[in-house]
């Protein structure tokens, strides 16, 4: 029996301080929208942000060689799925469609989600892994007391409140 996975949307990639970490930020597509952030490498994090832009290359990266022979061979990436987290290292799968088959390929996140944000797959994360180490990005949920507080202020606020006395 497979484990339960919750589906995410991959949001963007970032430079993390300090120390220029790069890192992929995925969010739940339902409530309660947690996050989840993983570190990746340059070159994954390249990658996946040329995906995201729409941006091609006069060369195929590796992310476009490999989805031009999952082609080749008849199938698609319909689904990548975060497996795993051990000793703080994501464990990923490639599930791949050909004809009335599912191929499964063991991957590096950093690898899976570069080929989802390239063909647009589907991205799921294990119940457990998003329980061990998903967060809530308060950022999105701001209480209706705040937001009206400051709707409060934008209305009621002048060039003078802001002169030094």
């Amino acid at each position: 029996m497979s484990e339960s996975t919750v589906q995410m949307e991959l949001v963007g990639v970032r430079r993390e301080n300090p120390g220029d970490a790069f890192v992929v930020d995925l969010r739940e597509t339902d409530s309660p929208r947690r996050m989840l952030t993983i570190f990746i490498g340059v070159g994954e994090w390249q990658a996946i942000r040329f995906a995201l832009e729409g941006r091609a290359t006069p060369r195929p990266l590796t992310h476009d060689l490999m989805q031009s022979v999952i082609e080749s061979l008849g199938a698609t990436l319909d689904t990548v799925v975060i497996t795993d987290l051990r000793d703080e290292v994501y464990y990923a799968e490639l599930r791949l469609s050909s004809d009335d088959s599912t191929i499964t390929v063991e991957s590096r996140t950093s690898d899976a989600l570069a080929m989802a944000a390239r063909v647009d797959a589907d991205v799921m994360v294990a119940t457990s892994v998003l329980e061990a180490a998903g967060y809530r990005d308060n950022d999105d949920e701001q209480p209706e007391s705040v937001i009206a507080e400051f709707r409060e202020f934008i209305d009621t606020v002048t060039p003078d409140d802001f002169e030094e006395s």
